[in-house]
């Protein structure tokens, strides 16, 4: 799914977490180093659990996981406030590129460095070259724009209330577990992984075809209510969805009824983007 800068409520230190999340997804899309990439990330997940702000490069080399090099960029972002290795990344326009299609659902660094070899720079270069995407690819691409927000908390209370509601209707023994940032407390999400189990599919028997059938049942269900609007992927599945509700958060700039990216994942695991 898209790539999100670090939520600034509660965090003394997203500043800090954004550019290591920016020099994550470079050295992850364009240099396809993974091991800098799970660096910078952790890097970036420390400093946003930290409850205050970090005040030197010295003070951050105390906490697990930010080492040298780490410290040394902090120092130069507190003193000039900006980098200059991402300034260079910036300046150079294949390097942009990369960056910019990975933000797209569905559109890996592989797929980007080979769009990018035949001219598709951009997101509206990427419109005129539909073709040479994937169903999963053209959904990503159509609601580029939503899929990037963050999902409100409110929201996804919403959305859970419709699941219980439309699976107690198909089966009173269905279990919907909101997991990830949401489970955790957090004001916004990036995309609603979700659940949900059953008595009948237990580890010590599995029916592939059963647990299969169940899935279709329950995306029909929730197509037919009008939740979920497009399907991206089915077995581990990933699709999107529509809350046409109103919502409080609309005059924050928030579009309510545009879809959101809904992800259902496998083994009545799914994760609910909503579009």
């Amino acid at each position: 799914m898209g790539k999100r800068k670090a939520t600034v409520e509660g965090n003394p230190n997203h500043d800090f977490c954004e550019f290591l999340t920016e020099l994550a997804e470079y050295e992850k899309n364009v240099n396809r180093n993974i091991h800098k990439y799970n660096v910078y990330r952790k890097a970036s997940s420390v400093l946003a659990t930290h409850p205050t702000r970090v005040k030197s490069g010295d003070e951050a080399k105390k906490l697990q996981g930010i080492g040298e090099k780490i410290s040394k960029k902090i120092d130069e972002f507190l003193q000039t406030r900006k980098l200059l290795k991402l300034e260079n990344i910036h300046s150079d326009s294949t390097n942009a590129a990369i960056n910019t299609l990975t933000r797209v659902s569905g559109i890996g660094p592989s797929k980007a460095h080979s769009l990018v070899k035949e001219g598709i720079m951009t997101i509206e270069d990427l419109k005129k070259h539909t073709d040479k995407l994937t169903h999963h690819q053209i959904i990503g691409l159509k609601y580029f724009e939503d899929f990037e927000k963050k999902i409100p908390r409110a929201e996804i209370e919403e959305i859970e209330k419709v699941i219980n509601k439309e699976l107690h209707s198909l089966d009173p023994d269905y279990k919907v577990t909101i997991c990830g940032s949401y489970r955790r407390g957090k004001a916004e999400s990036g995309d609603i992984d979700t659940l949900i189990t059953h008595p009948s599919l237990t580890s010590d028997k599995v029916d592939k075809k059963h647990k299969n059938h169940m899935l279709k049942n329950i995306v029909s269900t929730l197509e037919k209510c009008g939740l979920i609007t497009e399907t991206l992927s089915l077995g581990r599945y990933q699709g999107a969805c529509k809350l046409d509700v109103d919502h409080p958060h609309k005059e924050a700039g928030y579009k309510v009824n545009a879809s959101r990216p809904v992800l259902l994942l496998h083994t009545l695991f799914y994760r609910f983007r909503c579009v």
